[in-house]
């Protein structure tokens, strides 16, 4: 008898999304699969209001990313500068040759960096919403010629790109091997080069998109308007009906409705794109930057249009920080239900690095126990299970490098604000320590997340120095020095870390080797915790495992209950010994056990 399956309720995360195993995947530093649609100058014009040398051309895979390349040396383009400028060619044909490799990895939903058509290297500055970037496809020529002579105003003439078509593609293959799709988008601004605004920067006064944008005044040929934090190359789109607005907190609202039009036809091509009057596999939910800077109002209508178009439609919102760097903002006007599903929870990563490293902001077990349950506290069980765990991103150091430093959460984190930030390879300390806090982000509530490269052991600090293209096995990578602006010498080669790699697929085994660590609350059990070891309980109604993890360089021990001293060892880090109901705990070291209850004895 065939069933129907249950939609996710419209206050609810979707299950799968409680369930996945998330990889972050920036599409130009991902992999080069076509080299012919490489980006050209007039590809990357408008990212940036400096002069782009004309020599530029694309950067070699291989090369030492602290080393500008040679277009930039003769043009004594500053490193910080030509950083912006710089391209690598990944692509989606990139993505669909390495989709052996996540298989083996073992992901289940990727969560895309913008993907649409843009100038940058980070496409947050879209020049068209309803079109992936065309150097992303195989005919860059063909889809520029299509994109100027359709209507971008109207929907309905809306053609659709080699890129487009090739993504599209990319979706079926990917769901064919059960990895779920979303991408991420940026309602809040857009870039010079959308369309809509290059029509205002034409005619001025006489654009009839001029309500879409923050435009202050126009005098001549001079427009002034808003762009996000001050930054003219993304200009921010208008926001209507206001409440007073409080940087790090939500407020009401909405956008125009011309804008709100535009934004909800994107959501459909997208989640149920239609090609020659067939129906193709769409997104599954979308990561939205900025979240907090746009209107409660629009999110709440937000959600209603595309959970129509897919009730099991995930939404993650990007809400980072009430008043950095010591005050992340309160998720929860975002997750009651109206809104998103989940947010980036670095919320879970600021303080459970504090417990692991020596930091500027370390916090002991007992202060972490207690700030761990306040940050869930008052979230429901599905949007706890459906937390996008992460401990790096686009936006932050990388992993190996966040945990091989002492500086607080995301502060001072790259050489041009710290000479002295460590941005080589993490020490056998530090890798222990990050590995440790990698078994716990496996095994604990909320989805686990994995920023392309750090399953390799790639290094690096805070933006840009996070986005460089991935150490793949086949490429023999130049040694990196140190920035130009670190006080310190440093002379390594950057080789994929088969170890790191296989650690990392051995957790995500692990995470899938029970509901229990997906789909149940979390319970840190007092009595083994006041013997100094990290505890805590994960369950289902059949199973039930527990999680120890000395995070201290002591040797310990701990004296199991009772009840639990029949069981099975499911996984093992470090030196650990079991002898009857005690458990020696080397330095370093975790467990994770499964219980076996009298009737299985």
């Amino acid at each position: 008898m065939n069933t129907i399956p249950h939609a996710t309720p419209f206050d609810e995360s979707p299950l799968w999304a409680r369930e996945a195993i998330w990889y972050q995947l920036f599409v130009e530093r991902f992999y080069n699969g076509n080299p012919a649609n490489d980006p050209r100058i007039e590809d990357i014009t408008g990212a940036t209001d400096d002069v782009i040398p004309e020599d530029w051309a694309v950067v070699e895979w291989e090369s030492n990313w602290f080393k500008n390349p040679e277009w930039a040396e003769k043009s004594g383009t500053p490193y910080r500068n030509a950083v912006q400028m710089r391209r690598y060619g990944g692509d989606l044909e990139g993505v669909r040759k390495k989709i052996p490799y996540l298989k083996e990895l073992g992901i289940t939903a990727i969560y895309f960096n913008p993907l649409n058509d843009a100038p940058s290297l980070h496409k947050f500055d879209a020049s068209y919403y309803h079109h992936i970037d065309r150097n992303f496809g195989n005919d860059v020529a063909g889809d520029t010629l299509l994109i100027q002579n359709e209507n971008h105003a109207n929907p309905s003439d809306w053609v659709w790109t080699n890129s487009d078509l090739l993504f599209l593609d990319l979706i079926d293959e990917l769901k064919a091997n059960n990895v779920k799709v979303i991408v991420d988008f940026s309602f809040n601004h857009t870039g010079r080069s959308f369309w809509a605004f290059k029509d205002i920067i034409e005619k001025k006064e006489k654009s009839e998109y001029l309500d879409w944008y923050e435009i202050n005044s126009i005098s001549g040929e001079e427009i002034d308007y808003t762009g996000w934090f001050g930054i003219k190359h993304l200009p921010e789109l208008k926001k209507i009906k206001l409440t007073p607005k409080i940087d790090g907190h939500s407020y009401e609202g909405d956008l125009s409705s011309e804008v709100k039009e535009h934004i909800f036809s994107v959501c459909n091509r997208w989640i149920n794109p239609i090609v020659n009057g067939v129906k193709r596999k769409g997104i599954d939910g979308m990561r939205l930057d900025v979240a907090e800077h746009i209107p409660l109002g629009f999110w709440r209508d937000f959600r209603k249009h595309v959970r129509a178009l897919n009730p099991d439609f995930y939404l993650v919102g990007e809400n980072w920080w009430t008043s950095y760097p010591e005050v992340l903002m309160d998720p929860r006007p975002w997750v009651a239900g109206d809104i998103f599903d989940a947010v980036m929870h670095y919320h879970w990563y600021k303080p459970t690095r504090a417990l692991y490293i020596k930091s500027d902001d370390h916090m002991d077990q007992g202060n972490y126990i207690e700030k761990i349950k306040a940050v869930f506290q008052g979230y429901k069980a599905s949007t706890k299970q459906a937390m996008m765990n992460l401990n790096a991103s686009h936006d932050s150091p990388r992993f190996w490098t966040s945990i091989s430093n002492t500086t607080k959460y995301k502060f001072l984190c790259k050489p041009s604000d710290n000479p002295s930030y460590y941005i080589g390879p993490p020490f056998e300390g530090a890798l222990n320590a990050g590995k440790l806090l990698l078994l716990q982000q496996f095994t604990f509530v909320g989805s686990p997340h994995v920023w392309n490269g750090d399953e390799m052991g790639m290094w690096g600090p805070d933006d840009p120095d996070n986005r460089k293209p991935l150490w793949w096995p086949q490429y023999d990578m130049e040694n990196e020095t140190a920035s130009v602006y670190s006080s310190y010498q440093l002379d390594v080669k950057p080789f994929f870390n088969t170890e790191v790699f296989e650690y990392y697929k051995s957790l995500i085994a692990l995470r899938k080797s029970s509901k229990a660590f997906s789909s149940s609350d979390l319970e840190f059990v007092e009595e083994y915790l006041h013997q100094n070891i990290l505890a805590y309980r994960r369950w289902t109604n059949h199973e039930e495992f527990f999680v120890f993890i000395n995070i201290d360089n002591e040797f310990r021990t701990l004296t199991l209950n009772t009840k639990d001293v029949y069981h099975e060892i499911i996984f093992q880090f470090g030196g650990s010994e079991i002898d009857g109901s005690i458990i020696r705990f080397e330095g370093r070291s975790g467990l994770v056990i499964k219980i076996i209850t009298i009737d299985d004895v």
